[in-house]
């Protein structure tokens, strides 16, 4: 294996998969007609935003149907036995080499989920919530202090990847060498690519990022194994759990693990973007939330609601369904627009207005039903501490007038690749 370290791999990496899923056009707009004009589209919504789906090289070869509304979305996404998720197991799947868990249905995925559940449930994930904040301060936000003057995101890119890769169970004292881990799990996001003139370089950086990060969390798993298999991390209890009456062999550990990866640190990263540019635009929120951090959770929560990373989720039809009058054969693809439903004017009052004081209804930034985010309670979390040291290390914290101003953006995996920051 190579072991040389490219400082700059990480950044490159986030990069190349933000520029990758940008695509063209305004989601919000597109959806915003689309709810007024009809319930569903026949057809391949997304195709005209240029951005791949879970289908990989599926995308188009099959009958394809968008749905927009809240109730809608809920329907196909709580229901996994009639919207299956095994196709993804060849699209984006196919860059994960073997067992990946957004890709499996029915009881194999119940019975996977049970696995890795507890240790990212909130009984688990609280007992971290002092080391998860003394991360943050000490190592990422105290050296910073006297800088006066930030991009957020440098930040942002860090704390996530190094607090996830703790919990899951990889030594943390090696930054370049985690950081390189997290290279190679975003490479193999980024193979999911449909621009012709991309796509064999990015297949084939994925299909080495496959190799180079299994054999990398294979050793780790094989040293953990041989000292005992103790620790409350992911990989701990992964190699202490029965699954289907036997032990896991360390393939299948280091396995599970890698399919994890690629959504752990980037997806929390995407969403502190949103939540720090609107904290930082909507007027009189920052003086609110500083002088009273209870309203902390509410302002995370309504950016998942406002700005969802993943701003699509797409299913395949078990057997023929109906919406709206139009029947959707079985072996269909359905596009769950997230982002739409996120905003429906029948669930949400003035739902393109971002306001931590709504009501809490339900929506979709972290998923819904049996393949729901598996880490949101670890990203709130994150997300929590990292709020409130900012706000406690960077008096009168605010935008940079000099720079840009942070623009969210991405027909999919949405959110700011900047956030230029001044504090005194």
């Amino acid at each position: 294996m190579n072991e040389t370290i490219d400082d700059h791999a990480l950044e490159r990496a986030y990069t190349a998969v933000s520029d990758t899923y940008k695509g063209t056009g305004d989601i919000h707009a597109a959806c915003r007609q689309a709810r007024a004009e009809s319930p569903i589209f026949v057809g391949d919504f997304i195709r005209q935003f240029g951005v791949p789906t879970n289908a990989g090289m599926q995308q188009g070869t099959r009958p394809t149907f968008a749905l927009f509304r809240h109730q809608d979305v809920m329907t196909v996404l709580r229901d996994a036995s009639s919207y299956t998720s095994g196709f993804i197991a060849e699209g984006l799947g196919a860059f994960f080499d073997g067992l990946i868990v957004l890709a499996m249905d029915g009881e194999q995925h119940r019975s996977v989920r049970a696995l890795l559940q507890p240790a990212f449930m909130p009984e688990t994930v609280n007992k971290w919530r002092d080391q998860i904040d003394a991360v943050i301060r000490k190592d990422f936000l105290e050296p910073m202090v006297g800088l006066k003057k930030a991009d957020l995101m440098e930040f942002g890119l860090g704390f996530p990847i190094r607090e996830m890769y703790a919990l899951m169970g990889f030594p943390t004292d090696n930054t370049e060498q985690y950081r390189q881990y997290a290279a190679w799990a975003l490479a193999m996001v980024g193979g999911n690519q449909i621009d012709p003139a991309k796509a064999v370089e990015a297949r084939r950086n994925a299909g080495i990022a496959v190799k180079l990060l299994y054999e990398a969390i294979f050793a780790v798993v094989v040293q953990r194994r041989a000292a005992g298999s103790a620790g409350d991390d992911l990989i701990g209890r992964l190699l202490r759990a029965e699954h289907e009456g036997r032990m896991l062999d360390d393939h299948e550990v280091a396995t599970f693990v890698r399919s994890l990866l690629p959504a752990s640190g980037e997806t929390t990263t995407r969403t502190f973007s949103s939540v720090m540019v609107l904290l930082l635009t909507t007027p009189g929120l920052l003086e609110r939330v500083r002088a009273d951090r209870a309203l902390v959770p509410k302002l995370i929560d309504e950016a998942v609601r406002f700005e969802p990373v993943a701003t699509f989720k797409v299913r395949e039809t078990a057997k023929e369904v109906q919406f709206h009058g139009v029947t959707i054969p079985k072996g269909s693809f359905v596009q769950c627009m997230v982002a739409s439903a996120n905003r429906d004017e029948e669930v949400f009052e003035h739902p393109d207005v971002f306001d931590i004081d709504r009501r809490t209804k339900l929506s979709f930034g972290f998923g819904f039903g049996p393949h729901m985010c598996i880490g949101q309670f670890v990203a709130k979390m994150e997300l929590n501490c990292a709020v409130n040291a900012l706000l406690d290390l960077f008096p009168n914290l605010r935008l940079d007038p000099d720079q840009p101003a942070p623009l969210i953006e991405g027909a999919q995996l949405r959110g700011a690749a900047h956030v230029h920051v001044l504090w005194d």
